[in-house]
């Protein structure tokens, strides 16, 4: 018997419990169903995500071959300047250096193997060269000594015509016409010999041009692959450089003659927080606007900027539809806390309203006529003319007054609410944006 009663009481406690459960429930949903209506300093903003970047960086470059430097025939040294260099290995992002400490590695098969190429190329028009030059030296001896011996020809023609004064006149005439010829082979020799030493020069002078051509490319080829190893230009932290599509460089990843940054030193004492606002909601902002940023990574922590640049052309992002334009904000002070590329929330500050009614947007409804109103706590149907809006609220100009209870949802059975403010339907219309 005394055990029923127990099970008993402890059933009608628990009905009690839950009564009382049930009512404090009820109560508290009830209260969260309600706001009041607030006046006082209105803020409209533009809202948007972004990144933190370096005012000032350092950029850390693969080697350039300037056009032309290592000579080279038919544009070679202009082929060399446009070819990719890929990167081999980089110390990871944020790691801190000095100047002069080791960066990256760059991969030097491809110039290796040129190098290889035209060494085999300087040692053929060294060959060439010496080849000339011999060749130069056995003609020319040769004609030398063609010119030696037409002067022995010359000499014993002029020593013939000179014995031969007391012979008959025609044993003279033919005398005088074999010094002639003498004369004329000797001279016709020094001539071509002039020609050969000039052809000669000429040839000899363009094989060693070509040959000087390819060691100066040679040396800069040298040159080159020694700054195939990336060192510190001062010290700082490395940043992975970004590729347009927002892809870091990295090992693996090649660079051009167009872009040869590898990665930067960013000066952290002056940081930007780069957003991107879209071509609806860029016309509200200019330049000087204070901002209210936040950082991701230190949720406690909130700084003050102020709109620094803003794109003129805007650029279609991935997975955006519309056109994008990159605004950059200058964070006031420093913090040696603060990286690159760090998520920042930004609220830009575009106006700023004293003195005026608010309700949370959430709380106000529109008929198929489009004509806002909300649901007052004491059973009516109050139409509102509404003013510009925020991320959260909306102004009221007419239709409430500060204090004013109002449902933040629908309530039950709305159909039983009494229409308020008739008379300002012709003014009420959607939140201005």
């Amino acid at each position: 018997m005394m055990k029923k009663i127990l099970v008993a009481s402890g059933i009608v406690l628990a009905i009690i419990a839950l009564v009382v459960f049930n009512k404090m429930t009820s109560r508290k949903l009830n209260e969260n169903s309600f706001t009041e209506v607030k006046s006082g300093v209105f803020d409209i903003t533009v809202i948007n995500s972004g990144e933190l970047i370096a005012e000032k960086s350092i950029d850390i470059k693969g080697p350039e071959i300037q056009t032309g430097s290592m000579g080279g025939q038919g544009g070679r040294g202009n082929d060399m300047h446009a070819m990719d260099l890929k990167i081999q290995d980089i110390v990871p992002e944020g790691t801190i250096v000095n100047e002069g400490d080791y960066i990256a590695q760059l991969d030097r098969t491809s110039y290796s193997n040129l190098l290889k190429d035209e060494l085999e190329k300087l040692k053929t028009y060294q060959e060439r060269v010496d080849i000339k030059i011999l060749d130069t030296a056995v003609v020319l001896s040769s004609q030398r000594d063609a010119i030696k011996n037409q002067r022995y020809v010359v000499e014993e023609a002029s020593l013939t015509l000179e014995q031969d004064k007391y012979e008959p006149p025609a044993v003279q005439r033919k005398a005088e016409k074999n010094l002639d010829k003498a004369k004329r082979a000797l001279d016709q020799k020094i001539k071509g010999y002039s020609l050969s030493v000039a052809q000669s020069s000429a040839d000899l002078r363009s094989q060693k041009m070509r040959l000087n051509r390819e060691i100066k490319l040679i040396a800069g080829l040298q040159e080159f692959l020694q700054k195939f190893t990336i060192t510190a230009p001062a010290p700082g932290m490395i940043i992975y450089k970004k590729d347009r599509n927002g892809t870091k460089r990295k090992a693996g990843s090649t660079i051009n003659a167009f872009d040869r940054v590898i990665a930067t030193l960013p000066d952290l004492t002056t940081m930007l927080s780069k957003v991107y606002v879209n071509e609806i909601e860029i016309s509200k902002i200019t330049p000087g606007q204070k901002v209210s940023v936040n950082v991701d990574a230190f949720p406690k922590k909130t700084y003050i900027g102020t709109v620094y640049t803003i794109a003129n052309i805007g650029e279609v992002l991935p997975n955006t539809d519309s056109k994008m334009f990159e605004v950059q904000i200058r964070l006031e002070g420093s913090d040696t806390d603060l990286r690159p590329s760090m998520t920042t929330g930004n609220k830009i500050l575009i106006r700023t309203y004293n003195n005026v009614t608010y309700i949370p947007s959430e709380s106000v409804h529109a008929g198929s006529d489009g004509i806002p109103f909300v649901y007052g706590k004491n059973n009516t149907k109050n139409i509102v003319v509404l003013g510009e809006a925020n991320d959260k609220n909306v102004i009221v100009e007419k239709g409430l007054e500060a204090g004013d209870m109002i449902y933040l949802i629908q309530p039950a059975e709305p159909e039983k609410f009494k229409v308020v403010g008739e008379k300002l339907t012709s003014e009420a219309g959607v939140p201005k944006q």
